[in-house]
């Protein structure tokens, strides 16, 4: 289990990491220079999340910005899926209650954050 969560937790960085450069590297060649401000106050994960997937499903804004976006959102939502991951086999492989509850715990905060503004 150690070995398929550290993959998880590899590959999810990885991924964020060439979706980050790749939108820096898209901004650098479009513009001449990387410059993505945010103003994202006021605005939880979640609404951070689906306004880009809204912007993505329109076609409206297609850019690097967008890339940069998905990049952000899976770079934290990696240690998100690593704990529903031992939640699922701390549960159903381990079938050790006291770690699922533990475990789950974690998550439960975890979603509280994300919800966070």
């Amino acid at each position: 289990m150690e070995a398929v969560i550290g993959y998880l937790l590899l590959a999810g960085v990885i991924a964020s990491s060439v979706m980050l450069g790749a939108g820096m590297l898209w901004d650098k060649l479009a513009t001449g220079h990387v410059r993505l401000s945010y103003l994202i106050s006021g605005m939880n994960f979640f609404q951070f999340l689906f306004s880009d997937m809204h912007a993505l499903l329109s076609g409206s804004h297609l850019g690097p910005h967008l890339l940069v976006n998905f990049g952000i959102a899976l770079l934290l939502l990696t240690p998100y899926i690593r704990v529903l991951a031992s939640v699922a086999f701390f549960a159903l492989v381990e079938r050790n209650a006291k770690y699922a509850l533990f475990t789950l715990f974690v998550a439960m905060v975890l979603t509280f954050s994300l919800f966070l503004r």
